[in-house]
């Protein structure tokens, strides 16, 4: 994946956006409501303040509706906080919300991932109760079928709640961020990852360059689930998997299809340039962008915000 001379400008803004958001924050152990909107009728009300007072999933039909940084999730269901191969993390935010077949992908990957050695996921989040623009963090996670997996191995306890807000993620990245740190990756790393992207219902992974040289480096003669993995800025700590629009949800919007090939090779070679690894600061602070209205998102999503 290369960007054009002409993006280089956004692509910078966007790797500052992404170091921001790449850091592990903790969670609390007493979280506390938002206060109310003194205005939440107001047009110019940004979608994410509404969409993040909503604690509970709208009591509809299970549909995603807009495209993954665009949209809102009607009938979301909680993924269970505790599962004999995964365990939830940072549950005060409240973010282990998607469409029941992404709930069904992750319990299945759990399985299938315990039964190659990879002890149990630590999810991390997914959506918010009906979806939505988020307060913090992501700018997709808003139709109910992305989810953030740490490259952590579960443990062989259960977590307690305080470890579940507090304890970070391994990072797997090398400090020079141009591979995995060899003290800490495994093999088992890459039979998770190769046992996502080869789930038929995953539509893309998203990784840290560094990790996708690895698998490009130690996937062998089985490369065609590589061409699932994409890399993108931050995701040293996580993969996040994307599952496919459901079939017969109209109102959801495809990704579009991943470029083809294994994406290995000259392709990752943008990623490594000096310039790309080690951005030289702004000169002047990025100044904070509102936040989109509910008129810029899918006329469905103010029903979905409204319902009961």
């Amino acid at each position: 994946m290369h960007a054009p001379i002409l993006l280089r400008p956004i692509v910078i803004l966007l790797l500052a956006a992404a170091t921001a958001a790449s850091a592990q924050d903790k969670g609390t152990l007493d979280p506390q409501p938002l206060p109310p909107l003194a205005h939440p009728e107001s047009p110019g009300t940004a979608a994410r303040e509404l969409f993040g007072r909503k604690t509970t999933p709208a009591h509809l039909e299970a549909r995603s509706i807009g495209f993954y940084s665009h949209g809102c999730i009607a009938g979301a269901q909680a993924l269970p906080i505790n599962g004999k191969t995964w365990q939830v993390m940072r549950l005060s935010r409240n973010r282990n919300w998607g469409h029941p077949r992404l709930i069904e992908m992750l319990e299945r990957l759990s399985a299938q991932a315990a039964r190659l050695g990879w002890p149990g996921l630590l999810v991390g989040d997914m959506s918010q109760p009906r979806g939505g623009p988020m307060l913090t963090g992501h700018a997709s996670h808003q139709v109910g079928l992305d989810a953030d997996i740490w490259l952590t191995p579960m443990p062989k306890r259960e977590l307690s709640r305080e470890e579940r807000e507090e304890m970070s993620a391994t990072m797997v990245v090398a400090d020079d961020r141009r591979d995995v740190d060899p003290k800490v990756w495994t093999p088992a790393h890459v039979a998770l990852i190769k046992t996502a992207a080869r789930d038929p219902e995953v539509e893309r992974i998203f990784v840290n360059a560094a990790i996708k040289k690895a698998l490009c480096r130690e996937a062998g003669s089985d490369r065609d689930w590589l061409h699932k993995v994409r890399p993108y800025w931050g995701h040293d700590y996580h993969f996040h998997v994307r599952i496919a629009c459901p079939p017969g949800e109209t109102s959801c919007q495809p990704q579009p299809p991943a470029p083809p090939g294994d994406g290995c090779g000259k392709e990752l070679d943008w990623w490594f340039r000096e310039s790309v690894l080690h951005p030289p600061p702004p000169k002047e602070p990025p100044k904070p962008r509102p936040g989109i209205t509910m008129a810029a998102l899918p006329a469905a999503c103010r029903q979905i915000l409204m319902a009961p």
